[in-house]
């Protein structure tokens, strides 16, 4: 029996990475042994005293050599290749994946769900449908990490990390920053609450005081002044943002860079970064005039069909 210090798995990766974990840890310890072994057999076999012969040693044996080379690496090619599957399925959203905004700040998890639903310490999400998390930090470096899920992913100030699950069992699985970010790092917990369908739909259904956050995202376009040149029709000329979110973008300097939230991020903090081809570096700058609730309403908005 391997004992696993970790709580049952509760999502579709965590399996997964489990089996990998014991995979690896099974090929280490038996390469450590085995050489281990070889070792205290040579050193009393051979040790000064000893009744070895040692006339006429061998000079080589191509075999043995090719063997004791060639399956080990034979070995961590497999498990380089299992991990390089499983990395890619823990990076890669499915795409019918819901979007969850959450935003790290000492010392505490702010959520905002799309129909504009908010929640500190907490995220309530319904049994067996993915979740994509999309996540920035105020403050310092944290790390949204969910034990039961095998999830693990850095918050970072200035920009956007991604990460998603679909969890498997309904129950409360905690929710900690493994990242020391301040003298009440010890107290950065929440907890992932997993809900069937009609229990959460009627969570959901709760009276909400917001507009869902494409809503938001939208008047804040008007408010801001956004509309006043990137809109159709505008005499600005400006890049058109309909349809733009995932698209590559060419820059003036010759190269390219995809259009995710990075991207849009530094448009709206840092316009003079990375500046579109055929278009003047005039947009303003808006750091210090959003927060970063602004800015993530703004994000979920471009990111959306809604863009005129």
């Amino acid at each position: 029996m391997i004992l696993n210090p970790l709580p049952p798995p509760a999502s579709t990766l965590a399996p997964k990475i489990d089996h990998l974990f014991i995979a690896m840890a099974a090929l280490t310890g038996l390469v450590a042994i085995s050489v281990a072994l070889l070792m205290l057999i040579f050193v009393v076999r051979y040790r000064r005293g000893s009744k070895a012969d040692r006339r006429n040693p061998p000079s080589g044996a191509f075999w043995l050599e090719v063997g004791w080379t060639g399956i080990p690496l034979l070995a961590f090619f497999i498990i380089f290749l299992w991990s390089t599957a499983v990395f890619s399925q823990y990076y890669r959203p499915p795409h019918n994946a819901a979007p969850i905004y959450v935003l790290a700040k000492q010392w505490m998890w702010r959520i905002q769900h799309p129909n504009g639903r908010r929640e500190i310490n907490q995220l309530h999400v319904p049994l067996g449908y993915p979740v994509e998390l999309v996540m920035t930090s105020q403050d310092v470096i944290h790390s949204f990490f969910v034990p039961a899920f095998r999830l693990k992913q850095d918050v970072l100030p200035g920009r956007y990390t991604y990460a998603w699950f679909k969890q498997t069992r309904t129950g409360s699985f905690t929710l900690t920053c493994t990242q020391y970010c301040g003298t009440l790092h010890y107290s950065m917990l929440g907890q992932i609450i997993v809900m069937r369908d009609a229990d959460y739909a009627r969570w959901l259904a709760t009276p909400n005081q917001e507009p869902d956050i494409i809503a938001q995202g939208a008047v804040l376009f008007r408010s801001a002044g956004c509309s006043g040149c990137h809109a159709p029709g505008s005499s600005v000329h400006a890049p058109e943002l309909r349809g733009l979110y995932g698209r590559p973008v060419p820059l003036s300097d010759g190269s390219t860079v995809p259009a995710d939230d990075t991207y849009l991020l530094d448009s709206i903090l840092e316009p003079e970064k990375q500046i579109v081809r055929g278009f003047a570096p005039i947009m303003p700058t808006f750091r210090g005039q959003l927060s970063q609730d602004d800015l993530d309403a703004l994000l979920a908005y471009l990111r959306s069909a809604e863009v005129p």
